[in-house]
């Protein structure tokens, strides 16, 4: 590997580290390869969401983002970036697409999800945030499966890649109830819009207590059921992994259920403040991620009841 592709991935790996904590948690189980790969994914897909997150107007938002898929093209056409290129995100991310069969259409999913933020979509129904949810989310699990790849002798690819794709969706649902007081503030609200009429928060959240006359605890624990159900069935991808390769699923997906744990507990808290887990409680889940994940536990997850 060149001196040049060695530092756009230390530079990869350094946005992964003061950005993404629980990503970066999971990932630091990983050989240095796949370890490399994963922080050029994130690095990409973090400078996607800073465009859409930013203060910049939506007009000059959706030139950014279209200029970023440019970017994603001139990886994709192969060739097109070389080490010396100026930008490290696209020597990582060329690189990482030379080695691994990822497939880079997920990317082109996120910047289409990030483009819904942009244009300010709201959703009526589990349905269409589910398709959000999938291109901003469920595209990162299928794009992490082309750099974990599958053990010999399990279940289709296509199989696989429905599992990564659900757990994506079960991660973003647990960001999107941890978020809700930040989404609020600025001026989003995520959570289909017959959830919040079905236990009356359709006046929305613009403070530390619950709309007058909501049960924001039911809201909450409903949706809480149904990332559970969710996580039940993405976990079924994690014997088709490598073992490394299932620690790090693991490790981040454990993190994420215990911010659901404590969601389900105190659903309050989501309005008072931001909910994370302490830095020695994610290393406890990381740890616990290369013990392995016992297949009866993945089988009596899956049984739950669904939403």
């Amino acid at each position: 590997m060149s001196a040049p592709v060695l530092a756009a991935y230390s530079y990869c790996e350094a946005v992964t580290g003061a950005q993404a904590r629980n990503f970066a948690y999971g990932i630091r189980l990983l050989p240095t390869d796949k370890r490399n790969a994963m922080s050029a994914l994130y690095a990409f897909s973090r400078r996607v969401d800073d465009i859409g997150d930013g203060v910049l107007a939506p007009e000059v938002k959706q030139v950014r983002l279209e200029e970023t898929r440019a970017l994603l093209d001139r990886v994709r056409a192969g060739g097109h970036v070389d080490d010396d290129d100026t930008d490290p995100v696209a020597v990582a991310l060329a690189d990482t697409a030379r080695r691994f069969p990822i497939p880079l259409e997920g990317l082109d999913e996120l910047i289409d999800g990030v483009l819904m933020d942009v244009r300010g979509e709201t959703y009526e129904t589990w349905d269409d945030l589910k398709a959000y949810c999938r291109c901003v989310a469920g595209a990162i699990g299928r794009l992490s499966l082309g750099v974990f790849g599958t053990q010999a002798g399990t279940l289709s690819t296509e199989r696989a890649s429905e599992y990564a794709d659900t757990l994506g969706l079960a991660l973003q649902l647990t960001n999107i109830l941890r978020d809700v007081r930040e989404d609020a503030g600025n001026g989003r609200t995520y959570l289909p819009a017959d959830d919040l009429a079905k236990f009356g928060c359709s006046a929305g959240f613009h403070g530390a207590t619950p709309p007058d006359g909501s049960d924001f605890t039911g809201l909450v624990h409903y949706e809480v059921r149904r990332a559970r159900a969710l996580f039940a069935e993405g976990y079924r991808l994690l014997p088709l992994l490598d073992r490394r390769s299932g620690a790090c699923v693991a490790a981040m997906a454990g993190i994420y259920r215990r911010l659901l744990d404590r969601i389900e507990r105190d659903p309050g808290a989501v309005l008072r403040g931001r909910v994370s887990l302490p830095g020695h409680e994610k290393a406890y889940v990381a740890v616990r991620g290369l013990s392995g994940f016992d297949a009866r536990t993945v089988s009596r997850l899956h049984t739950r009841r669904r939403v």
